[in-house]
């Protein structure tokens, strides 16, 4: 496949009919939070784009990043994208190893400079740059060297969006994310924070396809992740919440009000805190998301969740502290709840027209 086809030219080239491709520009819009007049812009734009060079580099991951990217079902967003951009370097999924992979990237980022897309997935050692190494070079200065030549760069996951997992309390490899390291070294690109521990496949391919259409990043949060994905916490999309808002909890993970789907609050849920689009968007195929299958969030899309304290703690626990502080965070917590309850069903008495008792 000639690198210098248009995305139109490719899905022709597939089989892929001119109905197919709006319904999946249809679906794009819908993702980004774009109103329906967008459609055919991005039609446009999406049919005269060439193929962008994506260059991917993994540093210290689990691999679980590329893993959840793989799991796209067909037809779909994530395989028409996918199918359309130049991966021209991905260790895990490219057939070429040792020196030819390497030429491959230097050859992908000379032909490609100032314009491919770079996708980082795992955090950078900075404590001992040896501590990670690819072909002889550390991660630290492989990554600094290829921002230099990228357009945007895509942190994808919390590892490279925050530092992750390999940077929970005492960091021994001084693990940081992208953009630490890109401040450190000054350089200033465009990044972009597709958090969570593997993230959503959709936020990615919904962050590919802005760029291509309007050459622009999506709006972002204060942490520098799309709006259209981590807008909203999950609580206030999560099916379980009026059983929060009546105050009617899970206990353990096999007493009644678990089978009867009562909110996992009190089991440790971080839906509250925690940021993302797994409540609407979903997981395999739509399929569910943890909280669906009985499990609470773990809060894997936010900075710091490996050092929140134990999973299984809900959050008026807090993090640390002896018996007596949390305790007092307990009851304040066990408060707070049984206020918004009381205020709740104020609400809903008010609108039926009742006297508050």
């Amino acid at each position: 496949m000639r690198k210098e086809q248009t995305l139109g030219e490719v899905l022709a080239a597939q089989g892929v009919s001119r109905r197919g491709f709006m319904k999946f520009c249809a679906s794009t819009a819908s993702l980004m939070a774009l109103p329906p007049t967008m459609i055919p812009r991005i039609a446009e734009a999406l049919e005269q784009a060439r193929r962008p060079s994506v260059i991917w580099l993994p540093f210290q991951e689990c691999t679980g990043c590329t893993e959840s990217i793989t799991r796209s079902h067909a037809p779909s967003l994530e395989g028409l994208i996918f199918d359309t951009i130049s991966l021209d370097y991905q260790e895990t999924i490219m057939a070429a190893a040792g020196h030819q992979a390497e030429e491959a990237l230097a050859e992908a980022m000379k032909d490609n400079y100032g314009k491919y897309v770079l996708a980082v997935d795992g955090s950078i050692p900075t404590k001992d740059k040896a501590f990670s190494c690819i072909a002889g070079k550390s991660n630290y200065d492989t990554f600094v060297e290829a921002a230099k030549g990228a357009a945007a760069i895509v942190a994808v996951g919390s590892c490279a969006a925050f530092g992750g997992i390999p940077a929970a309390l005492p960091n021994p490899t001084g693990a940081k994310s992208a953009s630490e390291v890109l401040k450190e070294a000054g350089i200033d690109k465009p990044v972009i924070n597709i958090s969570g521990c593997p993230p959503i496949p959709t936020a990615i391919t919904g962050v590919l396809a802005q760029y291509l259409t309007f050459g622009q990043l999506p709006e972002l949060d204060h942490l520098g992740r799309p709006m259209a994905f981590y807008g909203q916490n999950i609580h206030d999309r999560c099916y379980r919440r009026p059983f929060y808002e009546r105050g009617e909890f899970a206990e353990t993970f096999d007493d009644e009000g678990a089978k009867k789907g009562w909110c996992l609050y009190k089991l440790g849920c971080k839906g509250p805190v925690t940021y993302n689009a797994c409540a609407t968007i979903k997981w395999n195929q739509g399929a569910g998301f943890p909280i669906e299958a009985g499990h609470g969030c773990l809060g894997c899309a936010e900075p710091g969740f490996w050092d929140w304290g134990g999973f299984y703690k809900p959050l008026s626990q807090g993090q640390w502290g002896g018996w007596k502080t949390l305790g007092v965070a307990a009851a304040a917590g066990a408060a707070i709840g049984l206020a918004s309850v009381a205020i709740t069903r104020s609400r809903q008495a008010k609108a039926r027209g009742e006297a508050k008792v």
